[in-house]
């Protein structure tokens, strides 16, 4: 009978309501209640002679209402009974300031088991769980890393950042277009894994080359992004060649003729806002000519702004246009070049961004010098603030 009613209630008492209860079953049947009691809940008779104690209770030895056992009761807990304990683990996951430059664990993975058995090893107690119980007492948490740093900020760092918005600003107030330019990264074509998930059928993943070796006929491709920051709309040339001054000049071109021209109809100047290295560089010779050209082929008077070294990151064309790319095609292989242009060309969001992409089979030379003669020919304007980095390229024909 003490048995099945146990049964009924266990799953709705608790500690302190468990152990009562038995008690006044144990009281209820008088001499040997509590043994008989014990061996039909399980319990022990220590426990369920604490129950009839707290029953009998009155005054200061009365157990609070809100409490389930007396202060001070239960198992201790692993710190108290080892204090050296928590010490010791500090030192194993800070070992550039307190740990021992020996160990080996300095140079392997902190997982929890490896932290506990390093512990173990040093003769403190403990299991890979109470491990993790403690770095997070101790308030660490599991965490990837983060790009933060820099490295070494340029004195006009900022300046040249406010100097971009404004003339962005300027531009755009004007009603003349403004741009962001930057090459993507050089993708391989083939059935090749790509990073990320899709959709399919349970149990049948796409299946993809082992191994990434550039397939020879097919290489990579290279594309070369154009982002309106007016109409959050771009354009990207898909080239096979290379990444050359001469490819993103014509890159911006063919977004100017299928697209720029028709927002921009009274356009009279162009705003470029590029990295300041790569094939559009600041310093690149090749690209103030193969500008020059740009500028007589659209009529355009070019100004274009150069972001400070190691600021890639913040060119717009990077967060507003290429990591939608990515995300669209996420868990894809690129197999060819139709399914890499049609992917491009279908990237969007829910903000109205449009993107347009074609494939540019020409071929662009490398390492092509450019003469103080030629360089001469360049209409170029520096600006008053940082002309390194800012400047006008004119039409001249």
């Amino acid at each position: 009978m003490v048995a099945n009613k146990f049964k009924l209630l266990k799953s709705s008492l608790n500690e302190r309501s468990r152990r009562q209860w038995a008690a006044t079953e144990a009281l209820a049947l008088g001499h040997g209640g509590v043994t008989v009691v014990a061996e039909a809940t399980g319990l022990s008779r220590p426990t369920v002679s604490a129950g009839i104690r707290e029953l009998g209770a009155k005054g200061a030895n009365k157990l609070p209402v809100d409490r389930v056992r007396r202060s001070g009761g239960g198992r201790k807990r692993l710190t108290a009974k080892d204090p050296g304990l928590l010490s010791a683990l500090e030192g194993l996951v800070e070992p550039t300031t307190r740990g021992d430059p020996q160990s080996l664990l300095r140079w392997t993975c902190r997982s929890v088991r490896h932290l506990a058995a390093e512990l173990r090893a040093k003769k403190h107690s403990v299991c890979p769980a109470k491990v993790a119980v403690l770095l997070q007492d101790l308030g660490y948490s599991l965490q990837a890393n983060r790009k933060t740093r820099e490295g070494k900020q340029h004195p006009h760092r900022d300046a040249q950042f406010r100097y971009i918005n404004k003339e962005m600003k300027r531009f755009q107030r004007r009603g003349q277009p403004a741009i962001s330019v930057d090459t993507k990264k050089k993708e391989l074509v083939g059935d090749f894994r790509n990073g990320g998930r899709e959709w399919r059928p349970r149990g049948k993943p796409e299946e993809v080359r082992t191994h990434d070796f550039m397939d020879k006929k097919l290489g990579k491709v290279i594309p070369y992004g154009v982002y309106d920051l007016t109409h959050n709309e771009g354009w990207v040339s898909v080239a096979i060649d290379h990444d050359t001054a001469e490819f993103a000049a014509a890159a911006i071109l063919q977004w100017w003729r299928k697209m720029g021209r028709r927002r921009f109809p009274d356009a009279r100047e162009l705003l470029i806002t590029a990295d300041g290295g790569g094939s559009n560089g600041s310093r690149s010779r090749l690209w103030k000519v193969a500008l020059q050209r740009l500028a007589n082929r659209t009529g355009l008077n070019l100004s274009v702004c150069h972001f400070p070294p190691g600021t890639s990151k913040w060119n717009k064309i990077e967060h507003r246009m290429f990591c939608h790319i990515t995300q669209n095609w996420r868990g894809k292989p690129l197999i060819s070049y139709a399914v890499i242009v049609k992917l491009i060309g279908g990237a969007s969001t829910r903000e109205g961004l449009r993107v347009k992409a074609k494939l540019d089979r020409r071929l662009y030379p490398v390492a092509v010098k450019v003469n103080d003669e030629q360089l001469a020919q360049v209409a170029l304007e520096p600006s008053r603030f940082h002309g390194d980095w800012n400047y006008t390229i004119r039409p001249t024909e």
